[in-house]
C-alpha cells in the first residue's frame, strides 16, 4: 500500500528535511560500522581500553537521536503529526525499539554490569538497528516503485 497521496509526495520530495535524512542517514550507517569494529576489537582483544566502546555506542545513541528528531519534523510537515502517523507506525515502533536498546546500554552500564555483558547490549543495540534500517530501505524502495507508476499514470 503507497505510503504518500501524490501531495504528501510532491510535500516529501520539497522537504528541507528530506534532505537533512537523505545526509544523515548514510553518516549514521558509518558511525554504526565504527561502532560495530570498536566493540568487536575490544571483544576479541585488539582494543584493551572498554572507553572506546562506549565511547562509540554514545556517538551511534546521538546520530540516533538526530535522525529521530530530524524524522519528527519530516512527519510532522508530511503528514501532520510528528510521531507514529499511520505511515509511518511501523518505522517509528522499529525505531522506539532501537532507541530503547541504545539507551539500555547506558542504563545497564550505570546499575555496574560487567563489560562482558555490556558488549552483547552493545552488539543488540546494533542489531536492532539494523533491522530498524532494513526496515526503511524496503520501503524506501516500494516507494520509489510508487512514485515511478504515479509518474507513469501521469498522477505526478
Amino acid at each position: 500500500m503507497p505510503r504518500y497521496t501524490p501531495e504528501q509526495l510532491a510535500k516529501r520530495n520539497a522537504s528541507i528535511w528530506t534532505d537533512i535524512q537523505i545526509i544523515l542517514a548514510p553518516l549514521q550507517f558509518f558511525v554504526f560500522l565504527t561502532g560495530v569494529i570498536v566493540t568487536s576489537l575490544y571483544a576479541t582483544g585488539f582494543i584493551q581500553d572498554f572507553y572506546w566502546v562506549s565511547i562509540a555506542i554514545l556517538f551511534k545513541t546521538l546520530f540516533f537521536a538526530l535522525l529521530f528528531i530530524t524524522g519528527m519534523f519530516f512527519e510532522k510537515e508530511i503528514f501532520n503529526k510528528w510521531i507514529y502517523s499511520r505511515e509511518f507506525l511501523w518505522e517509528d515502533v522499529g525505531s522506539t525499539v532501537a532507541g530503547a536498546f541504545h539507551l539500555l546500554y547506558f542504563i545497564m552500564a550505570w546499575m555496574g554490569y560487567s563489560n562482558d555483558v555490556l558488549v552483547w547490549e552493545a552488539y543488540l543495540a546494533y542489531f536492532t538497528y539494523i533491522v530498524n534500517a532494513l526496515q526503511y530501505l524496503v520501503r524506501i524502495i516500494l516507494e520509489k516503485l510508487n512514485e515511478r507508476k504515479l509518474r507513469l499514470q501521469g498522477d505526478i
